[in-house]
C-alpha cells in the first residue's frame, strides 16, 4: 500500500465514505428562532438587540472586556491595526505561513508586509528566530523600531494561530516589548483556544475574530474586533460605523471610518452559533482523538497536536508528513480528493504571491518546509458527534 493509500484509509476509519468536505458549518440550535425574531423584528441591518447580545457573549466567553463585531475577519484586522497605530509607510510582522487576508489588512492601512519564519511544534510565527533577525536588521531610535534596510519603522507585530493551535505568545510579546512593537493576534482560527488557560486574543493590544462560513462557528460572513481598553474599543466601535456621530437626525462625520458593522441578522445567527461551541470543542478533540488513533501505524505521518501548556480548538485537523515524504504530498492530495475526502494543503507562502514578491522577508526555512508536507484533513464538528460514522 502507498503512503497515499495509507493516508486515504486513515481518513476512512474516521469519517467513512465520501464524499466528505474539509468543513462545514452545523446548525442544530437556535439558529432558526433567532433568525425568524430578527426577521420579525425589521432590524436586520447593523443596529439590533443581536449585535449587542452576540458582542457581550463573545466578551464573556473569551474573557475580554469588549468585543466590536464587524463584517468578516479581515476587516477586524484591519481595524485593530489602525487603532494599533500603523500609518501608511510603516512595515508590520506577520508570518509568511498564513492566510492572504492577515498581509491584506495590512496593506489596506498603506503599511507593508515584513514576512518571519514559524515554527515546526505550534505552526506559528517563532519568536526566537525573529528576535534574532531583528537585531541583526534594526535599530531603535526614540522607541522605534527601524529597518536600516528600508529606513521605514517596524510598528507592528501579527501572530496567527495557525489551524487554532497558539502560537508562544509568551514569547511573543517578549520581542514585542523588546522591540517597542504593537502586538496584534490573528486570532480568525482560534475560537477557543487558550495558553495557559488564557484565551487566544487576549494578550495583545487587540485581538482578531473570523465567523466565515467555515471557522469553528459563523455568522455567514463576520468577525470581531477583542479589545480590553474600553476607549479604544468605542473608538473601534466609532470607526466601524463609518464614524458617524451620534446625533437625531444630522449625518455628522469626524474622521474617515469604515462600513464594517456586522448585520443584526448575521448576529442571530452568531448567537445561536456560540451557544452550541462548547459541544463543537468537544467533538473537535473528538475527532483528533479519532485521527490520532486512526494514524497509529501510518508511516512518514504525524498528526498536528495541541503545543503543550494549550488547549486548542483543532479548527482544522492536520498531518505533517516527514521530509523525506514531502514529495508525495501531492500524490496524497490526489488520492484523497480523487476517493471523494477534501485534503487541502497549507497556503502558498505569501512571498511566493505576485502582490507581494517585493516585500521584505527573514530566511524562512521552517515555513518552507512546512509549506511543503502540511495536509489538512476533514475536520466538520459533525463529524465528531455521537453516532456520526
Amino acid at each position: 500500500m502507498t503512503l497515499a493509500q495509507s493516508i486515504q484509509a486513515a481518513i476512512s476509519q474516521v469519517v467513512g465514505t465520501g464524499p466528505v468536505v474539509l468543513h462545514e458549518p452545523r446548525f442544530a440550535g437556535n439558529e432558526w428562532a433567532y433568525l425568524k425574531e430578527c426577521l420579525d423584528s425589521t432590524f436586520v441591518s447593523s443596529v439590533g438587540k443581536f449585535v449587542d447580545r452576540f458582542e457581550i457573549d463573545l466578551a464573556a466567553y473569551t474573557g475580554a472586556k469588549h468585543a466590536v463585531a464587524v463584517v468578516n475577519g479581515t476587516a477586524a484586522l484591519h481595524v485593530a491595526l489602525r487603532l494599533g497605530g500603523v500609518q501608511p509607510g510603516d512595515e508590520v510582522l506577520i508570518p509568511a505561513l498564513t492566510f492572504v487576508a492577515t498581509a491584506n489588512a495590512v496593506v489596506y492601512g498603506g503599511a507593508t508586509p515584513h514576512f518571519v519564519d514559524s515554527e515546526e511544534c505550534t505552526l506559528g510565527l517563532d519568536p526566537r528566530a525573529l528576535r534574532e533577525y531583528l537585531q541583526g536588521i534594526t535599530d531603535i531610535d526614540q522607541k522605534q523600531c527601524v529597518n536600516r534596510a528600508t529606513g521605514r519603522v517596524i510598528r507592528a507585530l501579527v501572530p496567527m494561530h495557525t489551524f487554532g493551535h497558539p502560537v508562544d505568545i509568551e514569547g511573543t510579546l517578549a520581542v514585542a516589548r523588546d522591540f517597542h512593537l504593537t502586538l496584534v493576534e490573528d486570532a480568525a482560527e482560534s475560537l477557543g483556544s487558550t495558553f495557559h488557560g488564557r484565551h487566544t486574543g487576549t494578550f495583545g493590544l487587540m485581538g482578531t475574530l473570523s465567523f466565515n462560513g467555515n471557522k469553528t462557528i459563523t455568522t455567514g460572513g463576520g468577525g470581531a474586533i477583542l479589545i480590553n481598553d474600553t476607549e479604544l474599543a468605542k473608538h473601534a466601535k466609532h470607526l466601524t460605523t463609518t464614524a458617524k456621530v451620534s446625533h437625531r437626525w444630522e449625518y455628522l462625520h469626524d474622521e474617515i471610518g469604515y462600513n464594517y458593522r456586522l448585520p443584526n441578522i448575521n448576529a442571530a445567527l452568531g448567537c445561536a452559533q456560540l451557544e452550541q461551541l462548547p459541544d463543537f470543542l468537544a467533538a473537535k478533540r473528538r475527532i483528533f482523538e479519532r485521527y490520532q488513533a486512526a494514524f497509529v501505524g501510518v508511516p512518514q505521518v504525524r498528526l498536528i497536536a495541541e503545543p503543550e501548556g494549550c488547549h486548542s480548538n483543532y479548527w482544522l485537523q492536520t498531518v505533517l508528513l516527514d521530509e523525506s515524504a514531502a514529495g508525495e504530498r501531492d500524490a496524497i492530495l490526489a488520492t484523497t480528493n480523487g476517493a471523494g475526502f477534501m485534503t487541502r494543503p497549507a497556503w502558498t507562502l505569501l512571498h511566493r504571491l505576485a502582490p507581494y514578491h517585493a516585500c521584505p522577508k527573514m530566511e524562512l526555512p521552517v515555513a518552507e518546509s512546512l509549506e511543503r508536507r502540511l495536509i489538512n484533513l476533514p475536520s466538520s464538528a459533525h463529524l465528531g458527534m455521537e453516532g456520526a460514522r
